[in-house]
């Protein structure tokens, strides 16, 4: 990546992709806005009581600064040859179109529920017993849950809305700690299991780094693991199992590395504990574990307050005690060493390694 001509053409490409996204994004941001002031001009101010407090919150222009940031550490990672310059792979113009209907067309539902304080409609007859009860939740007051093919395919948008266009570059900060136990090794015989493995986001980043790499993706929903099917087609050594991270179907000293995106701060605290052991259980000797989820309260005192808005804001019912969470502490008594932490936007990175006995 050396050569002036060949770093413009990746800076380029690179700018003109993320921009786009940015944009996209944001232009969603904006149309909630704006549909927001008229629902209150059409049916009176909300009875809700509004979202508050006391702790710091960041400007717009913090914001896009930090953005900015995260971007400029995606890029250099590409060009330190850490990974390839990232497809996004968010489909063509009719189906995120499609996407963006779907998502628009969930607001009402959302508005209702988060008026109303429901969060349980997943919860029913037909599906009670089937999944566990902490599962079955209308999670950020989306419709289905996780749980319907709508809510699979409505989901990356939701999430890119939420973070600005961001949320994929996020992702990838999760690719730089696992080149530094991968690199020199024969990639077809390593094992990566990505736990919470959603519609495959990430593990498509994992397999554009390493296209040999036998992985193993694991999600609790069914529907989101037939999108992450479908997503992941072009790979080949890729085993995608609808199973829970609190009994993981792989044997002992298994795995190379173990990854789980966004999904530590859904899981009540107990749960979370128990799939940290399943993790240590499954982790090779000399492995590495790598989280990817929310700052957590100090990480960036900045953004205190954005952290106590969320849980008021989405039903995130295990939120708040997420941001309070030692997660350093839960390594250490499952016989994982806490390595490093390392703060990406509104998001962070934790790394574990199992020693070697």
């Amino acid at each position: 990546m050396g050569h002036p001509l060949s770093r413009l053409v990746t800076r380029t490409a690179y700018g003109a992709r993320q921009l786009s996204r940015v944009a996209w994004y944001v232009g969603h941001s904006v149309a909630i806005g704006w549909l927001s002031k008229e629902a209150r001009r059409r049916d009176g101010e909300s009875t809700r009581p509004r979202p508050q407090t006391e702790a710091p919150v960041p400007g717009r222009k913090r914001l896009y600064a930090d953005m900015a940031s995260l971007f400029k550490l995606d890029l250099a990672n590409v060009e330190a040859g850490i990974y390839p310059l990232p497809a996004d792979h968010d489909g063509s113009l009719s189906t995120l179109l499609n996407r963006s209907w779907l998502f628009f067309e969930d607001l009402p539902d959302i508005h209702r529920r988060r008026e109303s304080g429901q969060h349980s409609e997943v919860l029913t007859a037909e599906t009670r017993g089937k999944r566990p009860l902490y599962y079955l939740q209308n999670f950020h007051f989306q419709s289905g849950g996780y749980m319907t093919d709508d809510s699979a395919q409505r989901c990356d948008t939701q999430v890119e809305v939420l973070f600005n266009g961001t949320a994929n570059a996020t992702r990838r900060q999760a690719l730089p700690q696992l080149h530094e136990v991968f690199a020199g090794r024969d990639q077809r015989r390593l094992r990566l299991l990505d736990v919470g493995c959603g519609t495959g986001r990430f593990l498509d980043f994992v397999k554009q780094a390493w296209p040999r790499l036998p992985a193993v993706g694991l999600d609790l929903s069914e529907p989101y693991v037939k999108e992450a099917k479908r997503h992941l087609e072009r790979w080949s050594r890729i085993d995608l199992v609808v199973g829970n991270g609190e009994s993981i179907p792989v044997p002992d000293d298994s795995q190379d590395a173990v990854t789980s995106i966004f999904m530590f701060h859904e899981l009540p605290p107990n749960v979370r504990r128990i799939v940290f052991r399943e993790f240590a259980r499954v982790l090779k000797p000399g492995g590495r574990v790598v989280l990817v989820d929310s700052l957590q309260r100090g990480d960036e005192p900045d953004y205190e307050g954005l952290l106590e808005l969320f849980p008021q804001s989405f039903h995130e019912p295990y939120y708040t005690s997420y941001i309070e969470e030692d997660f350093g502490a839960i390594g250490k008594a499952c016989g994982l060493t806490h390595t490093r932490d390392i703060n990406a936007f509104i998001s962070k990175v934790m790394v574990f390694d199992k020693p070697v006995r």
